[in-house]
């Protein structure tokens, strides 16, 4: 018997219906998805990806599965934008357990120690400010940077710790939310490469009673933020010729940015990849969103001087 398309043999030997493929299609701007907890910042990304039935996404910056919060994903052509959010500063709520110290610095692992936790809300206070402003972090084990193309984690599950080089992070910001017992809850607004889990183990250890991270939520990056999130059971409700309404243009990534505005014919060149010059009234070195004459988004150039000329470089540019 010849078994139809949509058909495939169950395990058991049985007829079930097989799933259809999903038809992808071309889908550019950012979303701006509210991670659940239990997901991978991949795993959501992905999922989002699905719903959208996009052909090419990428997310910007990595949740750890138990957080939640703001993940800006990209569809399309705003993949070629994805580095701005990757490198913004990044705001977070999160809950701390004094007197206990994790083996990952979160819930994931397992308590190695307890003590008794004697602190009062100006001590707490206190040493909150003496973490405001720039400093070296030691990246944790139990994360995915890579050390002889390994993940630090997976060395971390066998046993093995290897020697990190410590990372030059600036805390914008920290804040006392609540002080309840040996719970706390604090709102930080950090530089890139900042790890809360870090952080939360030197507060605990700079207050003689240790500290794990509980909860994490992202509340903000890059300008955008965690109230403008949409779920991902939101989003499986939603018709699929509504979900695109949902989306950012791809030049909302770039809003960090100063502006250049080209004419038609400097437009034309530098969207086939070539050089503009700049005479009247030269811009500062560095990169600029760059706009054509109807405001259309081009991408994004360095302007560098070269022989005594400035001019105007693409580095990524969009599909009309």
């Amino acid at each position: 018997m010849t078994v139809p398309a949509d058909i495939e043999r169950s395990p058991q030997g049985g007829m079930a219906e097989k799933r259809a493929p999903i038809v992808r299609r071309e889908v550019n701007g950012v979303l701006l998805l509210d991670k659940p907890v239990g997901l991978s910042s991949t795993q959501a990304m992905a999922a989002a990806k699905r719903l959208f039935r996009a052909t090419k996404a990428g997310h910007t910056g990595t949740l750890d599965p138990f957080a939640t919060g703001l993940l800006p994903v990209c569809f399309g052509e705003a993949t070629k934008f994805s580095r701005f959010m990757l490198e913004a500063r990044k705001a977070y709520r999160a809950t701390l357990k004094l007197g206990e110290v994790s083996s990952t610095g979160d819930t994931e692992g397992v308590i190695t120690r307890q003590s008794s936790v004697a602190v009062d809300g100006a001590q707490v206070q206190h040493v909150l400010r003496g973490f405001v402003g720039p400093q070296s972090q030691t990246p944790p084990m139990h994360s995915a940077l890579k050390h002889g193309g390994v993940p630090l984690y997976e060395l971390a599950r066998k046993g093995i710790e290897v020697e990190r080089s410590p990372r030059a992070i600036t805390i914008n910001a920290i804040s006392l939310v609540s002080l309840a017992g040996s719970q706390m809850v604090i709102d930080v607004d950090v530089s890139k490469g900042t790890y809360i889990r870090v952080l939360a183990e030197d507060i605990g250890r700079t207050l003689g009673c240790g500290a794990h991270l509980t909860d994490l939520r992202r509340t903000a990056t890059g300008g955008f933020d965690v109230t403008s999130a949409v779920s991902l059971d939101a989003l499986a409700g939603y018709p699929q010729n509504g979900l695109d309404h949902l989306l950012l243009a791809p030049q909302s990534l770039c809003t960090g940015l100063p502006e250049i505005q080209l004419d038609a014919g400097d437009a034309n060149i530098f969207c086939h990849g070539g050089w503009v010059g700049i005479n009247a009234g030269a811009p500062a070195v560095g990169e600029y969103a760059v706009y054509g004459p109807d405001r259309s988004f081009l991408g994004v150039g360095d302007v560098s001087g070269l022989a005594g000329k400035t001019r105007l470089s693409p580095t990524r540019v969009t599909v009309s």
